[in-house]
């Protein structure tokens, strides 16, 4: 986890626009470099870093001996570093995983080189040479990255839209802030003015495709035979999420997991647990889970610690301390969607006492796992299995805006690195290549195919391998009371009748149709006015005429037992 920032062609003293710059520095609490590029004298980067591979070299602008022309700013871990410099036998100057980007685009030029990356970035990497400036971000939008190119070919991009918004620039003419899509390379000409043109914006994978650095992974390729065989398959998915948990462990500082109690957190936990004590790991791993004292989370996230022997770690929520933090986190997210904000108050707290009160920076967490096995409750009622595939594509394709923001921006409001292991590029394309009807719920119970694939191994309690899908902001408080109850109550008196009547005239896009909805907007206007278009669209459920966003709405949903 870092901050990039860069600017090619600013009109402004660069000493000026670098505070800019300081608006991300939480991103990287280690160290912060400024760097002005050679022969462009209004071309800069600027990189706030967090330490966590090569404690050496790893400052950048990275630039190495044999490419004296490439200057490389990102943000991110590159898990098949070693494997790729083996297989083409590149002679690295530096430990630094990044590296393998510059021998790369050497090589094969920009769009293979994305092509081969297996791990998540965002990436600023300018060539002198062939005077050419290039963005790319991973194929999920794991690692953010935010531009804006004015019409006079000023190009401003950086980790975070909040250190593009106080930028000057001479034209009057509004300049989008935009996010780069997930999954693509954007191209741009320099000039001898520093200034840029864009030339070329493309897809360099798909998650639905088998990723072209599959041929170099350590895990072999599947045999895709026509008669999909479930044990076969159930075999399949558990080597691949292990080989996902395993490469996830390169780091030089210590690793922790959040652990909600649900399904997907605890099979991370486990297998990072496991897996840490085969790769003799000198710590116990730490998990961390949130909640009030008889939240159903915080019950379940401790017979899963006790089982897999984790020092476990019980942060306590009430809903007064998390309605404090409400308008921090809508700062550090840069969204107003209504469920992203609930479930991501507990994920800042939980974040912000991991940095204060332990040695764990680098973070796992089950993110993804709902989007590519269908587990949210709304697939119940999906028409087809068609339908649901689809569907989770669309998740898929959509989580930059969503889970994968809210799981960036808290953790990183912190200076924690966050990896999810579920997002793997192959686990991920293998599970969407299976037949559409063996990924539905089954039996009324979602993820079906992912739980019976980790069945009779006694890796996470049986009660939690078959534990109902509850959501992040529901499950921190009792099933009496849930968190966006609370929050909603509270709310209430903050917004009147009045402006809720207005709200379609005072706010056009994603007219906000609740009183909690109408103030998570204001604080995100008082941020970031007139930037609503960053969200496309509120998160909420398919196939259900439901208001709000939290399961524990829909008619489907039905609360354990003991809780």
């Amino acid at each position: 986890m870092c901050g990039i920032w860069a600017l090619f062609g600013s009109d402004e003293c660069l000493s000026v626009q670098c505070t800019s710059a300081m608006r991300i520095a939480h991103r990287g609490p280690d160290a912060f470099r400024f760097e002005n590029v050679n022969g462009f004298t209004n071309c800069c980067f600027g990189f706030h870093r967090l330490a966590i591979v090569d404690q050496l070299y790893g400052m950048q602008p990275l630039r190495i001996k044999k490419f004296p022309f490439l200057w490389l700013c990102y943000n991110g871990e590159i898990y098949n570093h070693r494997t790729l410099s083996k297989e083409f036998d590149f002679d690295h100057q530096t430990k630094v995983d990044g590296e393998i980007l510059l021998h790369l685009y050497d090589r094969f030029g920009i769009q293979k080189m994305a092509s081969l990356l297996d791990g998540v970035f965002a990436f600023i990497l300018l060539d002198t040479a062939n005077r050419k400036v290039f963005l790319g971000r991973d194929t999920y939008g794991v690692r953010p990255l935010f531009k804006f190119l004015t019409d006079d070919g000023f190009l401003a991009v950086c980790s975070e839209a909040k250190g593009l918004t106080d930028i000057t620039r001479a034209t009057a003419s509004p300049a989008n802030i935009v996010a780069l899509l997930p999954g693509h390379f954007e191209a741009f000409d320099l000039k001898q003015s520093g200034k840029v043109q864009s030339v070329q914006m493309e897809p360099f994978h798909c998650c639905t495709k088998e990723p072209a650095h599959a041929v170099y992974d350590t895990v072999e390729r599947l045999p895709t035979s026509m008669k999909v065989l479930p044990e076969t398959v159930k075999g399949n998915i558990r080597a691949l999420f292990e080989n996902s948990v395993r490469k996830r462990l390169m780091a030089q500082r210590r690793i922790g997991c959040l652990l909600s109690g649900g399904l997907d957190s605890s099979l991370v936990a486990a297998t990072l647990v496991k897996l840490a004590k085969e790769e003799k790991l000198q710590y116990p791993i730490q998990t961390f889970s949130i909640g009030s004292e008889d939240s159903p989370d915080v019950l379940a996230a401790r017979k899963v610690a006790a089982h897999i022997g984790s020092e476990h770690h019980e942060v306590n929520f009430t809903a007064e301390e998390g309605i404090q933090v409400v308008e921090e986190v809508i700062y550090h997210l840069e969204t107003y969607d209504i469920t992203t904000v609930r479930a991501s108050v507990g994920m800042y707290l939980i974040s912000k006492y991991i940095k204060e009160k332990s040695e764990s920076v680098v973070i796992f967490s089950g993110e993804g796992s709902d989007e590519l096995t269908q587990g949210y409750l709304y697939f119940h009622k999906a028409p087809t299995p068609k339908a649901a595939a689809e569907d989770s594509v669309r998740l898929l394709k959509e989580l930059y805006l969503f889970d994968v923001l809210r799981a960036d921006r808290t953790t990183a409001a912190h200076g924690l690195e966050l990896r999810v292991p579920f997002l793997d590029h192959r686990l991920t394309a293998y599970y969407l290549s299976l037949p559409e009807e063996m990924r539905t719920p089954k039996h009324g119970v979602e993820k079906h195919l992912l739980r019976d694939s980790f069945k009779d191994l006694n890796l996470i309690p049986d009660e939690i391998l078959w534990r109902r899908k509850e959501a992040f902001s529901d499950g921190m408080m009792s099933v009496k009371k849930s968190w966006y109850v609370c929050l909603q109550e509270h709310l209430e008196s903050m917004v009147n009748d009045d402006q809720m009547e207005k709200a379609s005239k005072t706010f056009p896009h994603n007219p906000p149709a609740t009183k909690e909805a109408y103030y998570f907007r204001q604080v995100f206007e008082k941020h970031y006015p007139g930037q609503a278009e960053w969200l496309s669209h509120y998160w909420m459920p398919r196939w259900t005429n439901a208001s709000d966003p939290s399961a524990r709405t829909l008619a489907i949903y039905e609360p354990d037992k003991e809780q």
